[in-house]
């Protein structure tokens, strides 16, 4: 087994399922001391002990900067820096919302976490990142298209794509690379839920997918591990699809 992060520092936002616990894990294998967020304890005592390798799992909301700093106040009194940020935590619409019917709540719920949350989630881990560190953003093939009913959840995953490209030109004197992540329909509880409560929406998704089916959480992680990693330490400001070629082709 690969140890490309032994020895470092790897937070996780949004860690206890999903996209998250697989990136989390996958570090933790590979070396790193993992800290991975999540809203509710019990799963993130869950995710904790899947992950292994003594991760630590800190209860809070990515979309609060007071807990923010609480997650990072103790990764400094345990390590005194930070070497990976994967900034994962968002959240997304269930039901499919058109301009108007857009109201103020949606708004602030979706902006609040996937943008607001984001921002914060790597500003505040600025001071103890490594120079030469490595910044992830979990975007989504969203940014890149215009799905109806979807406009909100559109707009920020486009909001992070924009975040990787200034912060790469804001961290570039400290050697600190950001990059995005941008999977397609990805095999997630969130997205099992979905597609099994709306017959012939999985057929529909998977016709426009050249590979022809939805990703697995596992892929995106390889894809963040290697942006994270040496292995693209020439790269920068860049977004990687994980989505079978949905945008491409």
């Amino acid at each position: 087994m690969s140890k490309r992060f032994e020895g470092k520092v790897v937070v996780v936002t949004g860690g206890s399922e999903g996209i998250g616990l697989a990136t989390a894990k996958r570090f933790a294998t590979e070396g790193a001391h993992v800290y991975i967020t999540g809203r509710r304890q019990e799963a993130l005592d869950t995710a904790t002990k899947a992950i292994g390798h003594g991760a630590i799992g800190i209860q809070g909301d990515a979309s609060s900067v007071a807990d923010l700093d609480s997650l990072y106040d103790r990764v400094r009194a345990d390590h005194g820096k930070v070497d990976v940020v994967f900034a994962n935590a968002g959240t997304a619409e269930v039901n499919p919302r058109p301009l108007g019917e857009i109201d103020e709540e949606a708004f602030d719920r979706l902006f609040g976490l996937n943008v607001r949350g984001l921002l914060f989630s790597v500003q505040k881990a600025l001071p103890l990142l490594s120079d030469g560190g490595a910044i992830v953003l979990n975007g989504s093939v969203a940014g890149s298209k215009g799905f109806p009913g979807q406009s909100l959840y559109n707009a920020t995953k486009a909001a992070v794509r924009s975040f990787a490209r200034s912060w790469t030109a804001d961290l570039a004197p400290r050697g600190i690379r950001v990059n995005v992540v941008a999977p397609g329909g990805t095999e997630t509880k969130m997205m099992r839920n979905f597609l099994d409560e709306r017959p012939g929406v999985e057929d529909m998704l998977q016709q426009l997918v050249p590979l022809a089916r939805l990703g697995e959480p596992d892929e995106v992680a390889s894809a963040v591990l290697f942006l994270a990693s040496d292995e693209s330490r020439y790269i920068a400001g860049a977004e990687l699809f994980v989505d079978g070629g949905s945008v491409a082709v």
